[in-house]
Parts: structure tokens; C-alpha cells; sequence
């Protein structure tokens, strides 16, 4: 049997706020017509949602599959809220756009901050995301644009080289490297390093840098995402290696950023789906940030 709406929207409260009595103050419905509802949908559908102990719910691993599905019904159904809002405002148009993390906290609040100085009727969604969850997002139409450190490939996507970025070392500022111009890849491996697993993107360019399986270095350290390297390079953790976009137009206290000499960089690319024209914002987006990145 299937979910409807209703059921839809009540079990997605519970997840969210853990309780019977959660979901009934977020829907502003009685607590037992939310258990029955639940009770209700487990029957229709034949699966067992929540787990009941000493009067606590737990979901099952069935409901946290089950959510993933939900939350991407309830993205499409924000975007056509937010088209909605903007035709009833008669907003002049919105641009959305999907960027790497570390993007997210350097170069595209510069970005945006230009954009709407020029444009401030126009409504700019952002969101920060994974290659993959960026790649899906733009074949969506969840989102205009998508700018990325890392390649999106697919067959409908066009791309445009932003910058090459290079990849850095972020030195203690008392540190034998810090006064150096660059640094060999060679040179970094008997220090204390920040690095990546091998299952995170970026991680597999700092591999690649240091080529064989021989030469890579022991990462004592290891993230997920770059920013939280240089985080942890400031509070003295160790060298980090990161693209020079997370550290973009930015003074940080206690690091500097040394070059790596490698021909291995993290370009920065904007893209979007060849086959749908790109708005008029869109285009003055790209020449925002284009601009910003030469300069």
C-alpha cells in the first residue's frame, strides 16, 4: 500500500523531532491522532517504522531509508514554494546555487555579497554540498549553478575553468617551512600531517601528488572536508593540505600558506545543464565570480 500526503508529513515530523509529542507541537495535531496515523501507515504499509521502549520511539533502519526519500520530496516541494513566493512578491527572479564546503566559507559569500549589491530584489538559495549530492541537485533542477573543486562529470553538464588552485600546505608560522616560497611534496612527508581518508575526493588529489603507494605519507590526522583542516592547522594540530581556495582572500592567525610544487591542482569550476539555457542572472552570476577569482 502507499504513503499519502498526510502520512507522509506526519511521519516526517516524528523523525525530526523524536517524539509523538514533537510532531503533534510542530503540526499543531492532538498527540493521539499522530500515534494513530503512525500506527496507521505501519499497518498500510507492512513495515515496522519505530521501535517502542520504555516509552521512548526509535526509528528502524527501514525509517531512516524512508526519510532520505522524504526529505528529497520535500526539496522539490521548497522550490516550488520559492517560486511561488517569488511570483506573489513580484520578486525580479532567484538564483540557486550548490558549492563545495570549503567555497562555501571563502570565495562565494565575496561572490554573493557582489551580486546582490548589484541585484538586492533577488532571492539567492545556497546550499553546500558533496560532488555527488551537487552533481544531483543540478540534474534536478534543484539548482542554476553548481561550484565545485572537484569534477562533476556528466554527459549534460558544460563547464568552465574558474581557476586551477593549487593545492598548499598550511604552515605554523614558526615552523622551519614557513619563510620557504614553495615546498616538494618530498619535503612534507616526515612532518605532521592533516590529511584525508581515502574515500574523500580531495584526498585522493593529495595521493595523487605524492604518487606512489612508496611515498605517501602517515596522515596522523584525517578529515572529511578542508576547512576543518585548516581549522585544525590554526589550533596547531599540525600541516594541513588544502586548495588554496579555502584559505581565498583571507588572513588566518598563527599559519601561513606555502605552495605545493605539483603539477596536481583542485580546480574550480562552475556548471551548470548544457541543454537549458542559463538565465540572465545566472550569466551575471558567473561573470561575478569569474571576475572575483582573476582579480
Amino acid at each position: 500500500m502507499k504513503m499519502n500526503l498526510r502520512q507522509i508529513e506526519v511521519f516526517r515530523a516524528v523523525m525530526l523531532t523524536g517524539s509523538i509529542s514533537g510532531a503533534s507541537k510542530l503540526l499543531y495535531v492532538s498527540q493521539p491522532a499522530i500515534s494513530r496515523l503512525m500506527s496507521h501507515t505501519e499497518q498500510r504499509l507492512g513495515l515496522e517504522l519505530f521501535r517502542r521502549t520504555k516509552g521512548r520511539l526509535y526509528p528502524t533502519p527501514e525509517a531512516r531509508r524512508l526519510l532520505g526519500e522524504v526529505n528529497a520530496v520535500y526539496e522539490g516541494i521548497e522550490r516550488v514554494n520559492e517560486i511561488a513566493e517569488d511570483l506573489a512578491a513580484n520578486r525580479t527572479g532567484s538564483l540557486r546555487l550548490t558549492c563545495s564546503p570549503n567555497l562555501g566559507q571563502t570565495v562565494l559569500p565575496r561572490a554573493i555579497a557582489s551580486f546582490r549589491a548589484a541585484h538586492p530584489a533577488v532571492r539567492v538559495v545556497v546550499r553546500t554540498q558533496i560532488p555527488g549530492n551537487m552533481l544531483r541537485a543540478l540534474l534536478s533542477g534543484q539548482v542554476d549553478l553548481a561550484v565545485s573543486n572537484m569534477p562533476l562529470v556528466h554527459p549534460n553538464l558544460e563547464a568552465r575553468l574558474l581557476v586551477k588552485n593549487a593545492i598548499v600546505a598550511l604552515v605554523p608560522v614558526d615552523h622551519r617551512l614557513a619563510t620557504r616560497t614553495w615546498v616538494r611534496p618530498a619535503e612534507l612527508v616526515g612532518e605532521d600531517l592533516i590529511g584525508y581518508g581515502p574515500d574523500v575526493p580531495f584526498g585522493l588529489l593529495v595521493r595523487e601528488m605524492f604518487g606512489s603507494e612508496g611515498n605517501q605519507p602517515d596522515m596522523r590526522v584525517q578529515v572529511e572536508q578542508a576547512h576543518v583542516a585548516r581549522a585544525l592547522a590554526q589550533a596547531g594540530a599540525g600541516i594541513a593540505l588544502v586548495d588554496a581556495m579555502t584559505v581565498f582572500g583571507q588572513s588566518w592567525p598563527n599559519i601561513v600558506a606555502v605552495p605545493i610544487r605539483t603539477k596536481v591542482n583542485a580546480s574550480v569550476q562552475i556548471f551548470h545543464v548544457q541543454t537549458e539555457p542559463l538565465s540572465r542572472l545566472s550569466l551575471e552570476f558567473v561573470d561575478t565570480l569569474t571576475g572575483m577569482m582573476k582579480g
